[in-house]
């Protein structure tokens, strides 16, 4: 069976979390896409050509820890704006996406890009100064020296990137449901997720 859950969203909106608790829920596999570019961020980092890199990318690469650091966060953004990045990635995501089983991606354009005819569409949304807060409480338990101030403005700098590039901007698919998590708990999102994908099961059979 193939079934594709794409969820999308602005950092820190929850995607992740719902993603994974959807995937867990249905038996689903799951892939962070923003993965990919983190992996192809951190390279350049360390001194790759973005396309070369994007193009090599191995599944090893996606297992890295230092992936989940503000630096490597902010290439990820850098390099997602060039075409022939977003290009190479494309047909990875793609595959994963039609694995037997159901799959479920969390990304900025899988809904709208790479899974257009996904079974659901979901677009996981909260306020900025609400993202701010959940990302500096993640990177200042991890003991990382950023202030409120810096997380918001990084916040605010990475979706005016995200939503204006030319490429695959991040904006809602038209048939998406949209999640604002602004005001819900983790459990009332997730189960207003999984309402969705119940619903769209049955419709299928």
């Amino acid at each position: 069976m193939i079934f594709t859950v794409a969820i999308d969203g602005p950092a820190a909106a929850g995607k992740g979390t719902i993603s994974k608790a959807v995937a867990a829920h249905f038996g689903f596999a799951h892939l962070d896409t923003g993965l990919l570019y983190r992996a192809v961020g951190a390279k350049v980092l360390a001194g790759g050509e973005p396309v070369a890199v994007a193009r090599a990318l191995d599944p090893v690469d996606l297992e890295d820890d230092s992936l989940r650091t503000p630096a490597v966060a902010q290439a990820a953004s850098e390099v997602a704006v060039i075409a022939d990045v977003r290009s190479a990635l494309v047909d990875f995501q793609r595959k994963f996406a039609a694995r037997d089983g159901g799959a479920v991606l969390d990304g900025r354009d899988i809904g709208t890009v790479i899974c257009p005819d996904a079974a659901v569409k979901l677009f996981v949304t909260a306020s900025a100064e609400c993202r701010a807060d959940r990302r500096y409480k993640e990177l200042s338990g991890k003991g990382l020296d950023v202030t409120s101030e810096q997380v918001l403005a990084d916040v605010r700098e990475r979706d005016a990137r995200d939503s204006s590039r030319a490429t695959a901007p991040l904006i809602a698919a038209d048939d998406a449901v949209i999640i604002d998590t602004s005001d819900l708990t983790i459990d009332a999102a997730v189960a207003r997720a999984v309402a969705v994908v119940e619903a769209a099961k049955r419709a299928v059979g």
